[in-house]
């Protein structure tokens, strides 16, 4: 079924006008932070606003006080006309406020009813599983998830797993908000769109929703307002109806932003070829064979499902290859493991930055230096000295956002983790980069800093591989695309001839059909 228009789901909500929930003059300091300054947010009944701004605007300190994660704080709090100040998320939850996380909240060895009920089972010893079963079993009809309340959550797809953490914040008869965090960030386009036609019933029945969001053109399709935020400070809040994707950027960056495909290949005629992969082969992988030149960003698009990280993950050693070569500068390399790729010259940016890519609980610097500790050592000692003038080093050329080198990289917005993690490579003088899904729950004002930087690699001659999902970006930063479908590569397009069209012919080419 097909999620209804913006203007469709505007209707359901046209007659919202209660303001439900007021914060005004909120102010948040950490220790050398100023998180939030005066800022202001209010949500009226049945209405979906939308809350945005850059990495590090101050979205998630503003939510993280509207559902009581944060309970100190300056300011005025009001809902359901009642000033509130909620100590924990239990208090914020019982007045009506639910929030589902963009990392999900979820236990994955459980099943489906237990997730969604945990900590309100039938009280006695023993859990009472066909009454846990028999609830959500009503729950997953009036979300239409398709799902068995017994199967196990990690059975389940990131989209079907999402819509049953909202069932979770649904099954708490007392909520009147639910707040959404980047909820399609790992969604495909038909999980997307099941989603927005949950929240236009949601809407339907009243409730309002908070929605967290960088991809402007779903907040312009289902949201009825914007708020806008920059560098702790509110902005603007504008009517959907009234303003354009370029009103909401210039708000929240306070400049223009470029995104116009690359009209041409910028790759020089003669550059070698730094990586051939020829039949690559596993499980889900047939055959793939490809190029990538010296200074050239190949990118790799597909659907969900395609294989493309799945051969990323072969060619850097993650994991194992059934079958074929990879070739670097000209000799086959053996590579069984990521010391071996990083060995060839070959660094992986993970789509999963915080699961593969950083240490979370470590300082920005020791994240830096964490693959050159062989070049930060004197006698077999770490040269603390030499990490930290290194690691001050790339904070200032990537401009991170950061109090310094020793800051704990997951206090960091999700730009500037992505940033660490590129200069952890460039401090290994890695000359292969391969970025999966670089900008992934990234704002538009950190994605374009990205972008130059993965621009200026090339022209100083590294080699990048690009996987995304987002044709805009493949557009705008390949010189050439390879389309993969079910494991094969289904088509190349040179960037000066390639557009979404014909990307999604080749994206959807299956064997079945006969292609």
């Amino acid at each position: 079924m097909i999620a209804p228009g913006r203007n469709e789901v505007k209707k359901l909500g046209e007659q919202a006008s209660e303001i439900i929930l007021n914060m005004q003059n909120i102010d948040k300091k950490f220790p050398g932070v100023h998180a939030l300054k005066q800022c202001k947010f209010s949500l009226k009944k049945g209405e979906v606003h939308a809350l945005i701004g850059e990495n590090g605007a101050g979205k998630s300190t503003l939510v993280k006080i509207m559902t009581g994660i944060y309970s100190e704080y300056d300011g005025e709090y009001t809902f359901c006309g009642k000033k509130v100040r909620f100590q924990n998320v239990k208090e914020a939850r019982q007045a009506g406020i639910s929030i589902v996380h963009q990392e999900l909240n979820m236990m994955n060895d459980l099943t489906v009813a237990q997730n969604i009920f945990i900590g309100r089972e039938s009280k006695g010893f023993f859990c009472n599983d066909k009454d846990i079963n028999a609830k959500a079993e009503k729950l997953i009809r009036d979300f239409d998830i398709q799902v068995r309340p017994d199967e196990l959550l990690k059975n389940l797809s990131v989209g079907k797993a999402q819509m049953v953490e909202i069932a979770r914040a649904m099954s708490f008869e007392s909520t009147k908000v639910l707040v959404l965090d980047e909820p399609t960030a790992a969604l495909s386009e038909g999980e997307a769109e099941d989603l927005f036609k949950k929240i236009a019933d949601l809407k339907a029945r009243g409730i309002s929703v908070v929605f967290i969001s960088h991809r402007l053109g779903e907040i312009m399709r289902i949201a009825d307002r914007v708020t806008v935020m920059r560098d702790g400070e509110y902005i603007d809040t504008l009517d959907i109806e009234n303003c354009t994707t370029d009103d909401i950027i210039r708000l929240m960056v306070g400049r223009e932003i470029l995104e116009e495909p690359k009209q041409k290949n910028n790759v020089k005629p003669n550059a070698p070829v730094v990586l051939e992969v020829k039949n690559l082969r596993s499980s889900k992988i047939k055959n793939v064979s490809f190029q990538l030149k010296k200074g050239e960003i190949l990118g790799f698009a597909g659907l969900v499902g395609a294989g493309r990280t799945e051969v990323m993950r072969l060619i850097c050693g993650a994991d194992r290859m059934e079958s074929g070569e990879i070739i670097v500068n000209g000799k086959i390399s053996k590579i069984k493991h990521p010391k071996d790729a990083i060995k060839n010259g070959i660094g992986y940016l993970s789509e999963d930055r915080k699961r593969y890519g950083l240490i979370l609980g470590l300082p920005v610097g020791q994240n830096m230096v964490l693959p050159s500790y062989d070049k930060m050592s004197d006698m077999g000692f770490v040269n603390e000295k030499k990490c930290s003038s290194e690691a001050g080093k790339f904070i200032d050329k990537l401009k991170i956002k950061t109090p310094g080198e020793k800051q704990l990289v997951k206090n960091l917005s999700g730009g500037n983790q992505q940033k660490v993690v590129i200069s952890k490579w460039l401090m290994k003088n890695i000359d292969i980069f391969i970025f999966d899904e670089p900008t992934r729950g990234i704002d538009v004002g950190a994605r374009a800093e990205i972008y130059n930087l993965m621009d200026e690699l090339a022209a100083a001659g590294k080699s990048i591989i690009m996987v995304s999902s987002d044709l805009t970006e493949i557009l705008r930063m390949s010189d050439r695309i390879i389309v993969m479908c079910e494991g094969k590569v289904t088509g190349e397009l040179d960037i000066s001839n390639a557009n979404q069209n014909d990307i999604m012919r080749l994206a959807t080419k299956h064997e079945k059909e006969g292609h």
